[in-house]
């Protein structure tokens, strides 16, 4: 397990679109159309890394806490699936309906998106304004595998919250930390 710090996308950027096919319904869907009226979450993910299996909890439960309240929430795998054949877009449908993951889960096969959006790691968390621009990038907690501090979400959901509710981020944004992102 390689532990990769995100790469730390500068704020304000603009979401990079996409179009990705989703393998929970088989649509293809752009930024566009997965938005939020108040913000878009984009996390880059996989099915197995042990920094993703152990914060899953905690982003399915921010999905449901925050999408009523208009934000958009998109999952992407970018790994290589020839080398991993256990992220391929068949076991990632299994895997979402395993963990009851009902926001869309997305397969950027070729990596574009990836590379667009400056991703390195699994779990990556961006935070995007209603306005398409780069709010918040970083970590969910400081809870990681086995080092004993209690999953919470609390530096994306206090990111999220700001975002909401038109607060100032007063905190420093620290790196997410997982696996790399496995590269063709």
């Amino acid at each position: 397990m390689a532990r990769t710090s995100s790469n730390m996308l500068p704020l304000g950027t603009i979401a990079p679109n996409f179009k990705l096919k989703d393998t929970n319904s088989n649509n293809t869907y752009s930024f566009e159309d997965l938005k939020g009226s108040k913000g878009t979450l984009v996390v880059f993910m996989c099915n197995h890394c042990p920094f993703v299996l152990h914060v899953l909890s905690e982003i399915i439960m921010i999905a449901n806490d925050y999408r009523v309240q208009g934000l958009g929430v998109i999952a992407i795998s970018s790994n290589d699936i020839e080398k991993y054949p256990q992220d391929a877009p068949e076991i990632m449908t299994e895997f979402a309906f395993q963990n009851k993951i009902d926001f869309p889960y997305l397969f950027d096969e070729s990596q574009e998106v990836a590379k667009s959006y400056d991703a390195a790691c699994t779990p990556d968390f961006y935070l995007f304004d209603n306005q398409d621009r780069l709010f918040y990038r970083g970590q969910l907690d400081d809870s990681r595998p086995n080092n004993g501090i209690p999953l919470s979400g609390s530096d994306l959901r206090s990111a999220i919250d700001a975002l909401i509710y038109n607060r100032t981020l007063k905190d420093p944004q620290k790196p997410s930390l997982g696996c790399n992102i496995k590269w063709k």
